[in-house]
């Protein structure tokens, strides 16, 4: 599948914080992220946002281009700046229509997201801060190539729904019990298998999810074009 799409995927930067959709914008193209990491976000009336979904590169950012749709409700921000191949609408609906194997596996993916936005929800209902701030930098240490996180406690809280002095107590004590070290702007994840004793189960939901799915799909480097990389 791959190589029959190199020569439409474009490989570009994306910086830390762009927004690639903004709620009820049209979208025109898909991402597919490599090493970037993008956060799928929802705001409030009141300004009041949380994260609802995170995407890295397991996955594709734009599902609602080939379900029916060229918009969402929700916006898309980068969260770990890096880079992504992107794809026209057009193009990725076409082949969407065309190729069974592409819309499996995209299908696929997308009942692994949806279990991922179902779980964050009932997570954020249900456990505790310190819970949710541990299942939240496993699934982005998941997708990083780096154990060391560049986060803010105020783009944290965002991510989660809390309130800044819940992160700083939640990070505070993960940090006493030596699973994370903290300095401002930056998490450094020390000792994953404690981490993984502070997550609650909703973690291992997702990536149990994520495996059952996706285990047969393969990064292979061999197959990677080399476009000239642009900004998105």
């Amino acid at each position: 599948e791959f190589e029959r799409l190199a020569g439409r995927l474009e490989l570009v930067f994306l910086p830390l914080g762009k927004m690639l959709y903004e709620p009820g914008s049209q979208m025109q193209h898909a991402y597919f992220p490599t090493t970037s990491i993008v956060s799928l976000h929802y705001v409030m009336a009141t300004g009041a946002s949380a994260e609802a979904a995170g995407v890295g590169n397991e996955g594709i950012v734009g599902i609602s281009l080939f379900m029916g749709g060229d918009s969402t409700p929700s916006s898309a921000v980068v969260q770990t700046a890096g880079h992504a191949y992107r794809l026209d609408a057009r193009s990725l609906k076409d082949e969407f229509n065309r190729y069974d194997v592409l819309q499996r596996l995209l299908l696929r993916y997308t009942q692994a997201l949806i279990t991922q936005i179902a779980q964050t929800a009932a997570c954020n209902r249900h456990h505790l801060v310190e819970q949710q701030l541990s299942r939240w930098l496993l699934l982005t240490l998941d997708r990083s190539a780096s154990a060391e996180l560049v986060m803010t406690q105020e783009l944290l809280g965002s991510m989660l729904g809390v309130r800044r002095e819940g992160i700083t107590e939640a990070a505070g004590h993960l940090q006493e019990l030596g699973y994370i070290r903290y300095r401002r702007g930056h998490i450094t994840v020390i000792d994953r298998a404690g981490l993984e004793t502070r997550a609650c189960e909703c973690y291992f939901v997702v990536r149990k999810e994520l495996h059952r799915l996706l285990s047969d799909v393969q990064y292979r480097q061999d197959t990677l074009p080399s476009p000239v990389t642009r900004d998105s």
